[in-house]
């Protein structure tokens, strides 16, 4: 009897006739590949480069993101083209919509300048793209090995993100400035390529920004750790590993505070997630990574001391500290729903190097608690998630989960995150996937398994019971059999 190797949660009973259970792998376009596309034009295309015409909502990735928000609100329309079934991370990304729409409509009626007016504009539109993303990925991923490939695909992409990085450094030379992609144009240059003393260079690889560069490799190495341990191959093993330490080596490079925190962050939630051996594996590449470091540029373990040791005396901290009076000033006037969406824009105001403050100022108290909310409902769902899960890697991978929403809190301190695409759309799919792994963890098979009702014509694979209650291989009948008025139980 031919093996079947189909994990168990790709297999939808009921759907055929009594005792009968087909997979759920079927042609068309599956929303994974529309996002793994999506995590390609992010990652490889430098953020400089957007549609002719357009503001940075012109980047390629973005107006994918967009895209997979219409296909959300169509799969509401039309219950045919998304996941069904209960998912709780709608419910904050739609108290966190609600908020938005409310500071926008608040911001109008106060009054806007035309420069605050297309701000608002603008962050609306990133707004919908946020919720495209995350729901597209919490609804539309629908087997545990769609979302391992994505997440893969992001832990690859991340380490070529690094290597970029690695080159810009020791080269000296932005060679993302090189990639011309045909209909695209340069709006800016990478504002995160400046020298910084003794030959170093803050580097932003593709990203638009060096802090954004290293936030966005510190938040990815959980997963590049995941699946260099449970990668289905022993290629795709190396890979993620070659992955992880490429990014792992460009998050000092960046000359960057907030990359060392999210990565020491990240590594503090995955730890306590793995075996002893797995963690004393860990500190002995740290350590070994250290003294690689000290020896092929002496200088640059000094610098990033200096970072830490004189903070008191940076620039950059005194003018984040410098925010809070006026802050607190404007804060007064509007304090439940902020000055309106995005209207906090640099040339009117100033510019927060903190996402938090800035939720503040733009939509309030309650754009606060619904951001925070998103966070903690993206956690509480990673941890059910983790307790229903019955494998090591399914745990490990909830982990992972845990840890990127603890390092977007804490990166949302440091810099305006959610203002750089690059990081905010990784931050996205993440978020989303914590929702996918509740749904497919979640005991009920019509909830773990929801998928749309198709049309079934032809000859296609199924996997039914034997006498001895074991898979067997069979084919459909020509024709569609009736569906049972319930479906059946899975198999042990």
């Amino acid at each position: 009897m031919t093996a079947v190797t189909i994990h168990p949660v790709d297999l939808d009973p009921g759907r055929v006739a009594d005792g009968t259970y087909t997979t759920r792998r079927r042609g068309g376009l599956d929303p994974t590949a529309l996002i793994v596309f999506m995590l390609v034009l992010l990652c490889v295309i430098p953020a400089g480069l957007i549609v002719p015409g357009m503001t940075d909502i012109g980047r390629p990735a973005q107006l994918v993101s967009l895209l997979l928000c219409a296909w959300w609100v169509a799969g509401r329309i039309h219950p045919a083209l998304a996941m069904r079934g209960p998912q709780p991370l709608r419910w904050a990304v739609g108290f966190f919509l609600i908020s938005a729409l409310l500071s926008y409509g608040l911001g109008y009626l106060r009054g806007l300048t035309l420069l605050e007016a297309n701000a608002s504009d603008m962050e609306m539109l990133k707004t919908l793209a946020m919720i495209g993303v995350i729901l597209m990925t919490a609804d539309g991923i629908s087997t545990r090995e769609r979302l391992d490939r994505a997440l893969q695909v992001l832990v690859w992409l991340c380490g070529f993100m690094g290597l970029i990085g690695i080159i810009q450094f020791a080269s000296g030379y932005d060679i993302t400035q090189n990639i011309i992609i045909p209909g695209l144009e340069y709006k800016r240059d990478l504002t995160g390529f400046a020298s910084r003393g003794d030959g170093l260079f803050r580097v932003p690889s593709t990203a638009l920004h060096y802090i954004e560069f290293s936030a966005a490799m510190a938040m990815v190495l959980p997963y590049a750790m995941h699946y260099t341990r449970f990668g289905e191959t022993r290629g795709r093993r190396q890979l993620a590993a070659i992955s992880g330490v490429l990014a792992a080596s460009a998050i000092p490079l960046t000359l960057s505070r907030t990359g060392i925190l999210a990565a020491g962050v990240a590594l503090i939630c995955v730890l306590p997630a793995l075996p002893w051996r797995i963690r004393a594996n860990v500190l002995v590449v740290l350590a070994f990574g250290t003294a690689a470091f000290m020896v092929i540029r002496p200088g640059l373990l000094g610098t990033l001391k200096s970072l830490f040791l004189g903070a008191s005396n940076d620039p950059s901290i005194q003018g984040r500290t410098d925010d809070y009076e006026q802050v607190a000033q404007y804060f007064s006037e509007r304090p439940w729903f902020g000055r309106g969406t995005g209207t906090f824009v640099p040339q009117a105001y100033r510019i927060l190097d903190n996402e938090w403050l800035f939720y503040l100022m733009t939509n309030g108290l309650v754009g606060v608690f619904a951001l925070f909310a998103l966070h903690v409902v993206a956690i509480s769902l990673a941890v059910i998630a983790m307790r229903r899960s019955t494998s090591e890697a399914d745990r490990q991978l909830c982990a992972a989960l845990i840890s990127t929403q603890f390092v977007s809190m804490l990166v949302g301190l440091t810099f305006d995150s959610l203002g750089f695409i690059t990081y905010a759309t990784m931050w996205f799919v993440l978020t989303g996937a914590a929702g996918a792994m509740w749904r497919l963890t979640h005991p009920s098979r019509q909830i773990s398994t929801a998928t749309p009702h198709e049309q079934f014509t032809g000859e296609f694979p199924v996997i039914t019971l034997d006498g001895a209650g074991a898979p067997a291989i069979g084919a459909a009948p020509d024709a569609k059999p009736a569906l049972p008025s319930k479906p059946t139980e899975s198999p042990a």
